[in-house]
């Protein structure tokens, strides 16, 4: 696609929900079973806590969705919480978002595969021994995708998301009809008894207070990827701020109703699941091997007539295959996030480049290697892998939050339109609201979750956050050395030009390049070649005789039958002969049409190269040959209809065609 194609790939808010919302939409699928494996280290005892906590999640979600709805019409350009931090509270802790973000993108895509492929296995559990390269495989599936482009991958994941969202709130009438009318769903799980991790089951006070805490971070799950429209506010067609908070608000008010459906039918049903299935008393089977049905598995199948009946072999496919695309939401805000960076030379510039699909390819690759490294090492679990997961999206939340604070008072300060004021003013109150609720919640995921392996989330995050610093002083000193304070005095010509061609043997490389640097009319050339072989080097002298060469060879002697070391050495010897002159080397190098001819030719060319561009004032020229495999592989490149290859005459157009080529 060219470049101008750009706004061909705005998104209308039906496939920008699925794109920028499958996360915090698909999270319902585990939020309500990361609660329940909390409490049920009690036994049964604790889950009358369930609705308490559930609560609590619903009453935070609105909150963040109506804080996240302020940042999108305050700031239309995306961004997201990096942008609110960076220009209301500085670098660094805009630094800090942007770390905590990549880190929750990471985390986004690893736990939503793991869960996705874990809802596949509950379908059939005769695949539980290719759960890791399921995972995998779908990562890759998911990167190819959005290589394709951000509009074409919302095409792709538009149709399983609604399907997800009908399926569950099917099932969520249907169970709830069933209870109404005296036939309540009965989970098959309903009749285990759990084993207490705590036996005594005496837990109380400060004990009930950290488990019901623990179990409410868990269930703040549900919230991951919220933030992800507001980095992506420049994707929606215009007027895009109102189409991006009308979008939010629907993904929000859809993700709370089945949120809390779910936790309703699981209690109502008698959900009961576990860290470990040997906790569940009678459990059929090796409880060492096996694995226990999600929660969504348990609900569909007490619902609509057990584990073989067609409505539950679809939710659990609509299911995992939403779980699998939630990570879209990821291979889209973290390419976004990442172009940002670069774009302000906190990560390498390679990310602020788009493919020719216009996708932040780059970003995309990076995000998928990570994570099949991520979940190679995590054996795909959700239970493991959860726990390094929404750190980073309440540190987001909450500097976001009172970098909007400081937005609206910096905004009361030279605003005089009253209606403008009142507006202003209102949203403060929602920010800061929200500031002290996601500032709370994050001190309560970090003291519950850092010992259980969060802690590696805030290392990686560290670990970012020194890098991207370490970029940017790097770029900056590399941009002050480059600068030009007087181009007269930067452009001073040099005194001579000493040419030097570097000659192994006389075959067509060899006069070509000495034709090239002839052409070059150096005030000085000669032909330098190192003495490894005594007889190609006499052959070389007679050779250089007979055909009449008028450009002086030079041979150096090298006893130890090194090539690049003796030419190295005499070309910084020239150098420092003649400081003021410019030291020239022609290097004559095949080209070859296949990868293994790589290997074959052109390795001391390439040596000599890496050492010769470190020494200043000497300037490296590579002559081409073209071996005869070259140009069959050279095919041309597919290219949009009507562009241009540099070099190509323009064959039809308008005088600006001609221009543009």
């Amino acid at each position: 696609m060219r470049s101008e194609e750009l706004g061909e790939t705005l998104l209308p808010k039906r496939i920008a929900l699925p794109i920028f919302a499958s996360d915090p939409l698909s999270s319902v699928a585990y939020a309500t079973e990361e609660i329940l494996l909390v409490l049920t280290v009690g036994g049964t005892a604790f889950l009358y806590l369930t609705p308490w906590i559930a609560g609590g999640v619903v009453a935070l979600m609105a909150v963040v969705v109506m804080s996240y709805r302020q940042v999108v019409h305050a700031y239309p350009d995306g961004g997201g919480s990096y942008e609110v931090v960076t220009s209301n509270l500085g670098d660094r802790p805009g630094l800090v978002v942007a770390a905590a973000l990549l880190v929750d993108y990471v985390m986004t895509v690893a736990v939503s595969v793991a869960s996705g492929v874990d809802n596949i296995i509950s379908a059939f559990p005769s695949i539980n021994s290719a759960r890791v390269p399921m995972a995998v495989g779908f990562v890759a599936l998911l990167a190819a995708v959005n290589l394709r482009g951000v509009r074409e991958s919302g095409r792709a994941f538009a149709a399983p998301t609604y399907l997800f969202i009908g399926g569950i709130m099917l099932m969520v009438i249907t169970g709830s009809i069933k209870t109404i009318f005296g036939h309540a769903p009965v989970a098959s799980s309903a009749a285990y008894a759990i084993i207490p991790i705590d036996h005594k089951n005496t837990l109380a006070g400060l004990g009930l207070l950290m488990l019901a805490l623990r179990s409410f971070a868990s269930g703040c799950t549900a919230l991951t990827g919220v933030e992800a429209i507001s980095n992506g506010v420049p994707a929606f067609r215009p007027p895009k701020s109102k189409n991006a908070a009308t979008t939010m608000a629907a993904m929000g008010i859809t993700a709370v109703v089945m949120f809390v459906g779910i936790t309703a039918l699981a209690l109502i049903s008698k959900v009961h699941k576990t860290d470990d299935t040997c906790q569940l008393l009678g459990y059929p089977g090796d409880c060492h091997t096996a694995s226990q049905p999600t929660v969504i598995a348990q609900l569909a199948a007490s619902i609509f007539g057990g584990d073989h009946s067609f409505l539950f072999y679809f939710i659990q496919a609509v299911t995992a295959l939403v779980l699998v695309l939630a990570a879209n939401t990821a291979f889209n805000g973290f390419p976004l996030l990442a172009s940002i960076l670069a774009q302000h030379r906190y990560l390498p510039r390679q990310m602020h480049t788009r493919g020719d699909r216009l996708a932040f390819s780059n970003g995309i690759i990076a995000l998928a290697v990570v994570n099949i490294l991520l979940l190679w090492a995590y054996k795909a679990s959700v239970n493991n892998l959860i726990h390094l997961y929404i750190l980073g999206v309440f540190t987001s939340f909450t500097l976001s939050q009172i970098g909007m604070v400081r937005h609206w008072n910096e905004l009361l300060e030279t605003e005089t339109d009253p209606s403008a004021r009142n507006a202003a003013k209102r949203s403060r109150v929602i920010n800061g609201f929200g500031a002290c609720v996601t500032a709370l919640v994050l001190v309560i995921v970090m003291i519950t979750k850092f010992t259980q392996g969060a802690w590696l989330a805030v290392v990686a995050a560290l670990v970012l956050f020194g890098m991207m610093r370490g970029i940017r002083r790097h770029y900056d000193a590399v941009a002050e050395e480059l600068s030009v304070d007087d181009p007269h005095a930067e452009a001073v010509r040099p005194a001579k030009v000493h040419g030097i061609v570097l000659v192994s043997k006389i075959h067509k490389p060899t006069l070509r390049a000495l034709g090239y640097a002839q052409a070059f009319r150096p005030d000085t050339l000669e032909a330098l070649s190192v003495a490894v072989e005594k007889d190609a080097t006499d052959e070389l002298r007679t050779q250089w005789t007979e055909f009449d060469i008028q450009v002086p060879l030079k041979v150096l002697d090298s006893p130890y039958r090194e090539i690049t070391k003796p030419v190295v050495a005499y070309v910084r010897t020239v150098k420092r002969s003649t400081p003021r002159d410019i030291i020239a080397v022609f290097i004559p190098e095949y080209v070859v049409g296949h990868w293994w001819e790589h290997l074959l030719h052109n390795q001391s060319a390439l040596w000599l190269k890496s050492r010769l561009l470190f020494t200043p004032g000497v300037m490296v020229i590579s002559v081409p040959w073209q071996l005869s495999s070259a140009p069959r592989a050279d095919h041309p490149a597919r290219r949009a209809p009507g562009s241009v290859r540099r070099g190509e005459p323009v064959r039809s157009g308008s005088p600006k065609d001609s221009d543009n080529a």
